[in-house]
């Protein structure tokens, strides 16, 4: 990737809006410094509901760039994909080359870079979709060649987009930095037991409402009876009628990650939530090992403090 800069015009950076802190890759800021760059927040359908706490989530976010510009994006939403396409055509007249525009799309695994190109290619050309997309990270496997996303005008050859594979972060902070990548996708699903990431979740779902569950569960803390009563209503049984907790698990999360239990952004965003998140990164290596090894400390965390509201 790095040798391909010198002949990129513009990179546009893709980071999750449900993790707009968590998905951001510090080997970018390296990599990338000093190259105009365009950063759009995917999946954005899965994290606003267009109330105002969103609107003014929005802001902060577009303020932490400056002056880069800064898009919230639904690759199904025409809309907001010619909102991208318009702005990267005003960045290549501002070249005014006679080759065309080269840009490249980056991001961390999974946060939607495919789904944005082909998106991008066919509504800047009408074409069908040139990248394979899935629900698991590592689809993409190497740098593809240009794919036009705007046709060229006399004066050029028009836009191009290269795909690149996702870039994992170098080192997880914190168990809960994990806990938020493995949900949203951005790691495989065998990596974090899918019960462990059920739990967070719902420690989530019910800050924003238990409502949001009632079809399977009266409220609850208790991630084994959740899933349990979960498996039941759903048909997830195994011989003899035992519930199948693991394939309750990642249905449920798969029904997060859709959409269909709330919407919602994991990470919390203030003005300074970026600066602190820099500090509190910075000098940190690390593993995901270790990530899950802490994992460990942040459930027993999270169960002290249910209890403590129990009590």
């Amino acid at each position: 990737m790095k040798t391909m800069l010198s002949q990129i015009d513009l990179v546009i950076e893709c980071r999750d809006y449900r993790v707009p802190l968590t998905s951001r890759n510090p080997m970018f800021e390296a990599s990338l410094s000093g190259r105009e760059r365009l950063v759009v927040y995917t999946k954005r359908d899965l994290g606003s509901n267009d109330e105002d706490k969103d609107i003014r989530r929005e802001e902060i976010i577009t303020h932490w760039h400056q002056p880069s510009p800064v898009l919230f994006s639904d690759h199904r939403d025409k809309k907001d994909i010619r909102k991208i396409l318009s702005l990267a055509r005003t960045h290549a007249l501002s070249k005014n080359t006679l080759t065309g525009s080269r840009m490249m799309i980056v991001g961390m695994p999974n946060v939607g870079k495919s789904s944005l190109l082909n998106s991008l290619r066919k509504v800047g050309v009408n074409k069908g979709k040139v990248s394979q997309t899935g629900a698991q990270p590592g689809v993409t496997r190497k740098i593809g060649t240009g794919v036009k996303i705007v046709e060229g005008e006399e004066s050029g050859e028009g836009i191009y987009l290269l795909d690149t594979p996702g870039v994992f972060v170098p080192y997880v902070p914190d168990a809960e930095s994990m806990l938020k990548l493995a949900l949203c996708g951005s790691v495989k699903d065998t990596i974090v037991p899918p019960t462990t990431l059920v739990d967070y979740l719902l420690f989530h779902l019910n800050l924003l409402g238990p409502d949001v569950y009632a079809d399977y569960h009266s409220p609850t803390n208790e991630v084994l009876q959740f899933l349990d009563a979960v498996a039941r209503k759903t048909g997830r049984l195994q011989k003899g009628g035992i519930p199948d907790l693991e394939g309750a698990a990642l249905w449920i999360i798969q029904r997060w990650r859709n959409g269909h239990l709330g919407r919602f952004v994991l990470d919390e965003i203030t003005e300074d939530a970026l600066e602190r998140r820099k500090s509190d990164v910075e000098g940190l290596g690390g593993s995901m090992n270790q990530a899950k090894k802490a994992e460990k400390e942040g459930r027993r965390e999270r169960s002290r403090l249910r209890h403590m509201d129990a009590g």
